[in-house]
């Protein structure tokens, strides 16, 4: 294969620097001076020290590993990397192209399937949004016209292959609510459809009751297999769906309007399983209740108009500050619905600013930063891995020139899992050709 000098002397070259790159990611990383936002406690100026893609020391002191790369972060900020908790990243890379929308399968129930199976790790859109701070996300499935989306995962957002990003293949499983849906955009005519409300309610009631037939499928699969029975033939669905039961796997719930969000709880109550609301509109309606049963809420895009006509303006700008002052756990996502723009994993990277206009309309700025770091963690059970700096935790990690919060601010550099990774994307290469002209 290689007949010749010089391509032994690539192999070589290519041989070395594997070698290079492989000594540098064994040495480490110090980051030195910066101001840091532990998370877990008050900013201080210092060290943090990172080997092995873990944070292994933290202040002046912190011991240095011989040949440890050093970032001078002097005059500048470190915090946590960002989490988007919910997202379709590396799911769809253009709306439009059917080849490259794979967020949704075919068929109403589909427990069993997993996001990360289609996770395309090189897309343009996973750049984007951690050169805006946000280094791992909740990528989850959604379901077209359907009830039970599949399994989420939590990913970094660097890697070659989606196991090198994998934290957790399966952090959760996804089901959209069946709501009372009274209006709806058909797209063939480009008109809204009124649907009478008796008409919505027997709807949305028939496939809430579907809903538990499948629980209840999955009940007595899960009892059948512990039995040992050897007539029963393997259902995947319902092996998947069985994982959730008896406060298993986490359940992501979407819902937005109150009723729905009632129904939700009710639901969660009766089967018995971990319920996270995802979406969570009014949820601001019911904040005691969902403080009072521990209910921890991904919110829709804050950056959203008000649903009703005479809602105030800053009605969704208002609901994360609402939430926590009741004591709600609170985390924003660009895919849990509403916004403005495209939406979805295309904003992923205006999830900061999400918490940064809750910030400004009552929610505390301590509050907002955790709303991205520490509550996801918390939320999707990896808060001792993820969300604060300290020592043993993942080394994901944002160098900035201010709080990320802030549109002005850049991120200067970023650390996933240990290694630092270019914040090079596509919108600043198009951005630098054509201001070139």
């Amino acid at each position: 294969m290689f007949g010749n000098g010089k391509a032994l002397r690539a192999l070589g070259v290519l041989v070395g620097s594997l070698l290079v790159a492989s000594s540098a990611m064994a040495a480490g990383l110090v980051i030195d001076g910066a101001t840091v936002h532990p998370v877990s406690g008050e900013p201080f100026v210092g060290r943090v020290v990172v080997e092995d893609g873990l944070i292994t020391g933290i202040g002046d002191d912190a011991a240095v590993p011989e040949g440890a790369a050093r970032i001078d972060a002097t005059g500048q900020h470190l915090y946590p990397g960002l989490c988007d908790s919910f997202s379709q990243l590396g799911l769809v890379e253009i709306n439009a192209v059917a080849a490259t929308d794979d967020q949704a399968e075919m068929g109403m129930y589909n427990p069993h399937l997993r996001s990360a199976t289609a996770i395309h790790p090189a897309s343009e859109l996973i750049p984007v949004a951690r050169a805006n701070g946000i280094t791992h996300s909740v990528v989850a499935p959604k379901v077209d016209d359907g009830v039970i989306a599949g399994q989420a995962a939590l990913v970094h957002l660097a890697g070659w292959t989606v196991e090198e990003m994998a934290l957790d293949p399966s952090v959760a499983m996804v089901i959209q609510w069946p709501e009372i849906q009274t209006r709806s955009f058909d797209f063939s005519t480009f008109t809204v459809r009124e649907t009478p409300f008796g008409e919505a309610k027997e709807e949305a009631e028939a496939r809430q009751n579907e809903l538990r037939d499948w629980f209840d499928a999955a009940r007595h699969y899960a009892q059948a297999v512990a039995a040992g029975s050897d007539r029963l033939e393997r259902n995947t669905r319902l092996e998947a769906l069985a994982t959730v039961l008896d406060h298993g796997k986490r359940v992501v719930i979407l819902a937005d309007a109150k009723r729905d969000i009632e129904a939700a709880l009710a639901f969660a109550e009766e089967q018995g399983i971990d319920m996270i609301l995802g979406g969570g509109r009014d949820a601001w309606e019911i904040k005691e209740t969902l403080a009072e049963k521990g209910i921890p809420v991904v919110l829709g895009m804050t950056q959203s108009m008000p649903n009703e006509e005479d809602d105030p303006y800053d009605r969704p700008f208002r609901t994360a500050g609402e939430l926590d002052a009741a004591g709600v756990t609170v985390a924003f996502a660009s895919g849990a619905g509403g916004g403005f723009g495209p939406g979805g994993p295309h904003s992923s990277r205006t999830t900061p600013y999400e918490s940064g206009m809750a910030a400004a309309y009552g929610l505390e700025a301590s509050a907002a930063l955790e709303a991205l770091t520490i509550n996801p963690a918390e939320i999707f059970g990896v808060a001792d891995r993820l969300g604060t700096i300290e020592v043993g935790k993942v080394a994901n990690l944002i160098v900035t020139d201010g709080s990320p919060l802030e549109i002005t601010t850049q991120v200067l550099h970023l650390i996933i899992d240990g290694q630092e990774v270019s914040t090079d994307n596509r919108h600043e290469r198009l951005y630098n050709l054509h201001r070139s002209r």
